[in-house]
């Protein structure tokens, strides 16, 4: 017989999100959703927002897989020498030690869903950079305003 319990979710909203910059020339910025401090488990899933022409550095992870949704915009996807374009609507899966990064090659910002399993202290890496916000043009993007406004 299985026990019966009842697991309450945890939910977020835009609001909640806390928003870095990892270093202070990066031109990507990320809104923390969820991390081991919230989701009782270790992995980090946040929304990365790239300026245009911006990306990651080069990195790697040692045990982690990286998984990129694109939201919007376009991008290149490098990694260990290999290159994939990407658009909204694609899914991408960076191996563990794979030496990665992400590039935006659209004319506008490129929004990520990127969730890294297990966290490998990324969602610290993230929350020990520079506070950043989420402006007007994150919030008609991650709110879906623009669904909302006719043709």
């Amino acid at each position: 017989m299985y026990a019966i319990s009842c697991v309450i979710p945890v939910i977020k909203s835009l609001k909640d999100y806390q928003v870095y910059r990892i270093s202070p020339n990066d031109s990507n910025r990320l809104a923390i959703i969820f991390d081991s401090t919230n989701a009782n488990t270790s992995l980090t899933c946040c929304i990365e927002i790239f300026d245009v022409g911006g990306q990651t550095p080069p990195h790697r992870h040692q045990g982690a897989v990286e998984i990129f949704f694109i939201l919007k915009g376009e991008a290149i996807a490098i990694c260990d020498g290999k290159s994939a374009m990407v658009k909204a609507g694609d899914s991408l899966l960076m191996p563990p030690t794979g030496t990665h990064l992400i590039k935006n090659t659209g004319s506008t910002r490129l929004y990520t869903l990127t969730i890294m399993v297990p966290n490998e202290d990324f969602s610290e890496l993230i929350s020990s950079g520079i506070p950043a916000e989420l402006d007007a043009e994150d919030m008609a993007v991650l709110g879906r305003l623009n669904a909302l406004m006719p043709c």
